[in-house]
């Protein structure tokens, strides 16, 4: 396979005489198989100059366009995307979703009349749309499996599989937890979700990971769902790959910040048992990825990644909270998203709830009056019902957990934290993913 970098920076596009070399527009990957299958990561800035050399041929143009998630610095380049103007051009649109197409709204209200002079509707090429949730499908000969990452939108990360080789596009990506904080380089993660993406990504032969931030920017940083330097690098050690592209480039870091970057991540990962080749994402560069032909494909286990179009009634989300502002805080965010909410200010009340209209996932706040959250838990894990047994909860703490707090919260029976104050964009993108995760597809 063959990538091609065309937009690198992060939130915003930089171009001017300080981001020459790294380059300053938005993402944009350009990825092909050995038979020519064309796949375009996200349609940032950078789009425009990949969509200008693809309508520059005389032959029609048949691509694929995956898009991590929506927001803005990851779509903006759409509507200027020159291929998608042709009339014989072909082009399936891939971005996460439950069957329900908000994508392509998403899509048509950056190119709605009050921003755009031109709409979605004057698009020419052939445009198919489709939602992803985690899974595995196939682009041509390119194997493809989607991951969720941890990020305030509804956000997929992907493998590709092709030719013997494989390649991991993970952008934006924030660690589930930064413990432990003092370890040397490569120690794996103490949050089973960042265990679990080390899984995702590894072997790799290139990993192309979220790098915006350093270690030095959080806690400041928490909950911007982006991850930093150092624990890229760990996650490339413990994955064992050959190559790690850092991108999504802060808009605050000129040429030279990014040079100090790579010199930082590669001295990070001297002391490692397995040292990959790390390098920053610049435009206009292109890799050649060869792999193994020999090697057996990427084995985690995962169904379909399109989701049913069967209409499903909407999941119930209880919150235990004896908060009342932070209750109300939460169920303005998941009503937003049309989920069934329950409240109870207290673990008897929250236990009594749940065994009477079993939720799909519970938001835990874990200092409560009568049970504290880790009480109920325990409580909870010990049910007859399975689906109690197996519920995601969502444990909310309004304080920086220690690593013996987290490992013992885990042991408790919590599948995830969110640490207050809380963004509701981000409580909204963590409840979409587990529940698409747990219910039938």
């Amino acid at each position: 396979m063959k990538v091609r970098f065309w937009g690198t920076r992060g939130s915003i596009a930089k171009p001017g005489p300080s981001t020459l070399r790294y380059g300053g527009n938005t993402s944009c990957v350009e990825l092909r198989a050995d038979d020519g299958t064309l796949i375009v990561l996200d349609c940032g800035t950078g789009a425009h100059a990949l969509g200008l050399s693809l309508a520059s041929g005389s032959a029609p143009v048949r691509g694929n366009l995956l898009i991590g998630h929506t927001h803005w610095d990851h779509i903006q380049g759409f509507p200027f995307f020159a291929p998608l103007f042709e009339a014989d051009s072909t082009w399936s649109v891939y971005a996460p979703g439950a069957g329900d197409h908000k994508f392509q709204a998403s899509l048509a209200g950056q190119m709605a009349y009050e921003y755009s002079p031109i709409n979605i509707d004057a698009l020419h090429a052939e445009v198919r749309y489709h939602d992803m949730v985690e899974g595995v499908f196939e682009i041509g000969s390119v194997r493809v499996t989607t991951h969720y990452l941890h990020h305030p939108a509804l956000t997929l990360g992907f493998r590709f599989e092709a030719d013997g080789a494989s390649v991991v596009y993970a952008c934006d990506h924030e660690p589930h937890s930064l413990y432990p904080l003092d370890a040397a380089p490569g120690t794996a993660p103490v949050h089973h979700e960042d265990r679990r993406h080390v899984e995702f990504l590894a072997g790799a032969d290139l990993i192309i990971h979220d790098a915006q931030y350093t270690m030095d920017d959080f806690p400041e940083k928490l909950g911007w769902g982006h991850t930093p330097l150092e624990r890229a690098v760990d996650y490339a050690i413990l994955a064992r790959t050959r190559h790690l592209v850092f991108t999504h480039h802060d808009p605050e870091r000129d040429d030279d910040a990014i040079d100090a970057l790579c010199k930082l991540a590669r001295e990070h990962a001297s002391g490692a048992e397995h040292v990959p080749e790390i390098s920053a994402a610049q435009e206009g560069q292109t890799i050649g990825v060869a792999g193994d032909s020999a090697r057996p494909p990427f084995t985690l286990s995962k169904p379909s990644a399109f989701p049913s179009r069967e209409p499903r009634k909407p999941a119930t989300v209880l919150i235990v909270d004896d908060d009342p502002d932070m209750v109300l805080l939460l169920e303005t965010a998941l009503r937003a998203d049309g989920l069934h909410v329950l409240s109870a200010g207290d673990g008897d009340r929250a236990l009594e709830l749940a065994r009477a209209e079993p939720p799909s996932l519970i938001l835990l706040d874990m200092h409560l009056p009568t049970r504290d959250g880790m009480e109920v838990c325990r409580a909870l894990r010990s049910e007859q019902d399975a689906q109690l047994r197996d519920v995601p909860i969502l444990v909310l703490t309004g304080r920086k957990l220690k690593e013996t707090d987290l490992v013992a919260a885990f042991v408790a029976g919590a599948t995830d934290f969110l640490t207050k104050p809380i963004k509701p964009t981000l409580v909204r993108a963590c409840v979409r993913s587990w529940l698409l995760r747990t219910l039938p597809q």
